[in-house]
């Protein structure tokens, strides 16, 4: 018997046992990691399977109320016979939607960040259940998302927004639960601490273009990959130099031309640091050098992401805009969940555009490969200073350019994170409130020395 047979027949016998930590291998190409490359297995592997399992899955969604979360309830909802969820989370500011998410799909725990809205939610539920229903547990607190990503399920879809995502992905990984990984900054702020835990198969990414990465990336192995290709819309400010952006407002930042997000996400999309963060993230995900992988403008925002292979074959995954399907990836992979979200009318005529990246207007793509490229803390303390300016630029603050220029000025001050140890979850949280305080100090000072602008930004904003 061959290496090769040895390691299917292991393989089918792990299946049969349901084994939890047990990779299942999709298909028969060679190699131990499903034929991407004779390296070890990069964190999200179409070809890899983690704790395979027939009928319902039990899913448990952290960031239930936000945009992630909901389109992932409306999913759970259409397909009882393939999901169903035990627990949900959510930050605490819409107690109502939390209580009415939580009866209709009858969980067993809810949770909030702030424990200041316990008795409210607690009336929400009372007002949701009949006299008689017994009410979900509720937990509250900095650590009850992360207590819930521990919990008894099958997977958890991490639908949190910002670098608070980090401490429940590495409790879910922890768990040996399958993650559905839509909190990008997991990966953006702790990937070494993300990739010491994750066993082979057991991230699904859901962003819509690592989902589509992830697809493409089925068809071959990693070692005829040439480049990855990511797209994107180009945000409500495509074609602007940088001297048309210097006076745009929040609300113009805000109207985002394709996608409807929260305002932090559509901010980063206008300026463009959210396609930085998942160049990032394409990295850590599928193990490719920094030069292979590319961002492309393409308006129409139908085809989510691209993988051209070395014999000039580029294989594109497309769909009309709607995170539905890449949370239906997330859930249901290896199994595709029919009728997740709507699919293209060839009938009728349409356009698809395709633009190189203008560096300079937006210059977040280079300076998040150069954060990138020297890891350790250097990417927390880029997406945290953004975090702080984007803020500062929505209360009027900060004019728009000046969220790079100031996000620019915190990594160069913050130098090259040393080498020679290795990153823990203390190292992450001291760079990220350094570069949140150093950034907010660069803010004061922008809006000393410019107070017209501010003024004047204010104003637009209102």
């Amino acid at each position: 018997m061959g290496p090769e047979e040895r390691r299917r027949e292991e393989t089918q016998r792990g299946e049969k046992r349901g084994e939890v930590g047990s990779p299942v291998l999709r298909g028969s190409r060679s190699g131990h990691n499903g034929g991407m490359s004779d390296s070890p297995a990069p964190l999200a592997d179409p070809h890899l399977v983690f704790d395979p399992v027939d009928g319902v899955r039990d899913v448990v969604i952290l960031g239930s109320t936000g945009s992630i979360g909901t389109q992932a309830i409306d999913l759970v909802l259409r397909n009882p016979d393939r999901f169903r969820v035990t627990a949900l989370s959510a930050a605490g500011g819409r107690v109502g939607l939390l209580a009415e998410q939580a009866h209709r799909l009858r969980v067993r725990t809810v949770a909030v960040a702030r424990e200041d809205v316990v008795p409210a939610l607690r009336e929400a539920l009372t007002a949701e259940y009949a006299p008689g229903e017994t009410l979900p547990e509720i937990l509250a607190g900095a650590d009850a998302a992360t207590q819930l990503a521990a919990s008894d399920c099958h997977t958890v879809l991490n639908g949190i927004t910002g670098s608070i995502g980090l401490a429940p992905t590495l409790a879910a990984l922890e768990a040996g639960r399958t993650l559905a990984l839509a909190n990008k900054e997991s990966l953006i702020v702790g990937g070494p601490l993300v990739k010491a835990l994750a066993k082979p198969g057991q991230i699904i990414p859901v962003d819509s273009e690592h989902a589509a990465l992830f697809q493409a990336l089925a068809a071959g192995t990693r070692a005829d990959v040439r480049k990855l290709v990511v797209t994107a819309s180009g945000g409500p400010f495509r074609g602007r130099t940088k001297a048309e952006l210097a006076n745009v407002t929040p609300a113009e930042a805000l109207a985002h031309p394709t996608w409807a997000m929260g305002p932090v996400i559509t901010i980063n999309s206008a300026t463009l640091v959210n396609k930085g963060l998942e160049v990032i993230e394409a990295h850590l995900l599928y193990d490719i050098p920094f030069d292979r992988i590319e961002v492309v403008v393409h308006p129409q925002s139908y085809v989510h992401s691209m993988v051209e292979y070395t014999d000039g074959s580029t294989l594109a995954q497309a769909t009309p805009p709607d995170m539905r399907g890449p949370i239906a990836i997330g859930l249901g992979w290896p199994e595709r969940v029919p009728d997740a979200a709507p699919a293209f009318d060839w009938t009728k005529a349409s356009s698809w555009e395709f633009f190189p990246l203008d560096n300079d207007a937006f210059p977040s793509v280079g300076l998040a490969r150069h954060v990138g490229q020297l890891a350790g803390t250097a990417p927390a303390v880029f997406n945290a200073a953004n975090e702080e300016c984007v803020d500062a630029f929505l209360n009027g603050a900060l004019p728009f350019n000046g969220i790079m220029e100031t996000v620019t000025r915190v990594v160069e001050e913050h130098g090259t994170p040393g080498t020679g140890t290795s990153l823990t979850v203390a190292d992450v949280l001291e760079a990220e409130t350094w570069a949140r305080a150093r950034a907010r100090e660069l803010t004061a000072q922008t809006a000393r020395t410019a107070p017209m602008a501010q003024t004047t930004t204010a104003e637009a904003r209102a």
